[in-house]
């Protein structure tokens, strides 16, 4: 029987090889994409989504959902996706139309229809997912679980010096989210910074592999690439969701995982979408979230060239 998928995208560079992994992944089921405002607006990210759907050859409803945060302004990070999100190579990113239905009702509904059966996998800001279950707070405890790129589990963060973009864009809707019940495995930017970075070689080996998608792959991530080396002061393009979705994947990629209470504050200064570890009990919480704080990168590349092959 197949696992069933939920993904929760905001499309850019990142998510797009993390949507591939997915489809191209056996014994899997996506039931649906969400798109929400983040990476880039929200038209932008249900292109970027079924250009890359199309270009797999697949057929998966595309839902668009909340176009920006529940209380802040949008700001993307199209200064380091590119304005269009996937690089700014010249694709044609443009006239596709997505499901009528709107993203929230459809997240509601199917989870509903299948308690404990729907793996929720985010990697966007939260607001798609917090609106929700705003709706309907007994989704929570109806998913099988829920799996987010977001936050930091020990190091620095990728919008302030201690805040990661997908929690930093909306922290109200990751607070609301680390509030709600949900069994959530957190897999934040410091996992992607350590075992997904892609220097020239490991963007050759890719390129190698001959395919399409393979090309595809690499080629979006130009603009990453820029920002990754001058600005995150690391060797090349990172991958965050396509780690997170490895994880989603095979939980064997996960090697060190830890149980610990994540709170997410919502200040207005540089600890906006701080995510707060407790693994020790010094607030007295119980642990909300299971926190990877290793991963196997072997298994993980596995993952992602066996998704780009012929």
């Amino acid at each position: 029987m197949k696992r069933k998928f939920i993904i929760d995208t905001d499309t850019a560079s990142d998510d797009a090889v993390a949507l591939i992994m997915a489809m191209n992944y056996p014994g899997v089921e996506i039931q649906a994409f969400t798109v929400v405002a983040g990476n880039v607006n929200l038209n932008q990210g249900v292109q970027n989504a079924m250009f890359t759907i199309d270009l797999c050859k697949k057929k998966i409803p595309v839902y668009a959902g909340i176009d920006k945060p529940m209380l802040r302004v949008l700001k993307t990070a199209e200064h380091v996706h590119g304005k269009d999100g996937m690089g700014d190579i010249g694709l044609a990113l443009s006239g596709y139309k997505p499901e009528k239905e709107h993203a929230i009702p459809v997240l509601v509904e199917k989870i509903n229809q299948q308690p404990g059966e729907i793996s929720l996998i985010c990697l966007a800001p939260l607001t798609n997912i917090a609106t929700a279950l705003l709706l309907d707070p007994s989704i929570a405890g109806k998913v099988k679980e829920c799996i987010i790129m977001g936050g930091i589990g020990k190091g620095r963060g990728n919008v302030t010096p201690v805040s990661e973009y997908n929690f930093w864009a909306d922290p109200e809707a990751a607070k609301i989210v680390f509030e709600s019940g949900m069994p959530i495995k957190m897999v934040g930017w410091d996992i992607s910074r350590k075992y997904a970075v892609f220097n020239k070689s490991d963007a050759a080996k890719i390129k190698a592999i001959g395919t399409s998608l393979a090309n595809f792959t690499v080629d979006i991530q130009k603009k990453l690439d820029e920002y990754a080396i001058n600005n995150s002061l690391i060797k090349g393009f990172d991958l965050p969701d396509p780690i997170a979705m490895a994880v989603a994947l095979d939980k064997n990629v996960a090697t060190v995982v830890k149980k610990a209470h994540v709170s997410i504050l919502t200040n207005d200064d540089d600890s906006r979408g701080q995510s707060v570890m407790d693994y020790t009990g010094a607030t007295g919480e119980s642990p909300n979230t299971e926190v990877v704080l290793e991963a196997d990168r072997e298994r993980f590349l596995e993952i992602l060239y066996q998704s780009l092959q012929p």
